[in-house]
This record gives structure tokens, C-alpha cells and sequence, in this order.
């Protein structure tokens, strides 16, 4: 195998390196370029708290609820 130094193929590899680095800068000015940001309107929530005109009904409240599942008397 023959050193690149001393052969004069490292001007391959170092155009070789620019040209990457090249290609690499073109894609990032266009994606730049042609990236169009979106800029959204803030929003904004009503944070006034609206009275509900039924009354809840506090019979039901009282009541507890029927459960689904049995729950364990010990835990383990």
C-alpha cells in the first residue's frame, strides 16, 4: 500500500472533504431559505367561571356509589 503523502492522492481525499463539506453547507442555506416559519395568534381562554343554573342535587352526593369490583378485606 503506498502513502497518500508521498504519492499525491491526498489532494483527492482533502477535495474529496471539501466537497462534503460544501454539499453539507448548500443543504443547510436552503433549508433555511426555504423553511417558512408560521407564526400562530396567542390564545386566549375565557377564565371567567360560568354559575350553573340547576342546583346539584345533594341526595346523590350522600349516596356511595356502588362499586364495580369487590376490594380485598387485607392487603397484602
Amino acid at each position: 500500500m503506498q502513502n497518500p503523502f508521498e504519492s499525491g492522492h491526498i489532494k483527492n481525499y482533502v477535495l474529496l472533504y471539501a466537497s462534503v463539506v460544501v454539499i453539507m453547507v448548500l443543504f443547510f442555506i436552503a433549508s433555511t431559505l426555504f423553511n417558512d416559519i408560521e407564526f400562530y395568534d396567542k390564545k386566549e381562554f375565557n377564565t371567567q367561571k360560568e354559575e350553573n343554573s340547576v342546583p346539584v342535587k345533594e341526595e346523590n352526593l350522600s349516596k356511595s356509589p356502588k362499586l364495580k369490583f369487590k376490594l380485598l378485606d387485607k392487603a397484602y
